[in-house]
């Protein structure tokens, strides 16, 4: 799989402060921190490494080491759910069997459970060690960030989150056009957690991203179609 994407490292608590201020709907909101979400981001990575969490980063902070413009507001971690023991200081806002809500210094942590088959494979299979401004962290590789995506794509359609739709959408296009994984596996990877009607779905996606790819190379490379 190629590296398509080199860039400066990336600060994640600049990062997120941008991501909060530039949203202008947040300067409406009371419960919502517009300063101090750098020091915040500090602190939580300084308290997971003490405290010896094993986790993988995920969602848009984890994009970034394989896109340029992804925007975030939030942290997501893919952990042990026994793990947010050890983290006391994060105000736990919601809770289900795989995944958690919380808040930290103003900042918000979403956690998904290794209790999920398919998070805990992302965690312990397609995950690698990234360099940032402050420290290394372990993320999901490309191949784990389009395992995630197309995993909650079904239940975003269901929900009628067409905007967030369209944003995950475009992320696995992004990946797959930059680093060309083979989909069959990761699509055989899913079939344990989604129903077949599922699975037809994002083999359709899938293969609707494919030819808008082919296209896009098509027309950077018009010669390729005659074979020149």
């Amino acid at each position: 799989m190629k590296n398509a994407h080199q860039h400066k490292l990336i600060d994640i608590g600049e990062v997120i402060q941008n991501g909060v201020v530039l949203n202008l709907r947040n300067w409406q909101r009371e419960d919502v921190a517009m300063h101090g979400l750098p020091e915040a981001v500090e602190h939580l990575f300084v308290l997971l490494e003490e405290r010896k969490v094993d986790y993988v980063l995920v969602g848009g902070v984890a994009m970034l080491q394989y896109v340029e413009g992804r925007n975030t507001q939030d942290i997501d971690l893919i952990l042990a759910p026994e793990a947010l023991s050890l983290l006391p200081e994060i105000e736990v806002t919601g809770r289900e069997d795989t995944f958690a809500r919380g808040k930290f210094k103003g900042l918000w942590v979403d956690f998904l459970f290794t209790s999920h088959k398919l998070f805990r494979q992302v965690r312990e299979q397609r995950s690698a060690l990234q360099p940032f401004q402050n420290r290394t962290i372990r993320c999901a590789t490309a191949e784990g960030m389009i395992l995630l995506k197309l995993f909650a794509l079904p239940s975003l359609y269901r929900q009628g989150q067409f905007a967030r739709v369209g944003i995950y959408e475009n992320d696995v296009a992004t990946l797959m056009q930059a680093y060309t994984p083979p989909i069959p596996p990761l699509l055989k990877q899913l079939e344990p957690h989604l129903s077949a009607g599922e699975m037809k779905s994002l083999h359709d996606i899938v293969g609707e991203i494919a030819e808008r790819i082919r296209r896009f190379e098509a027309s950077r490379n018009p010669g390729n179609q005659n074979g020149t």
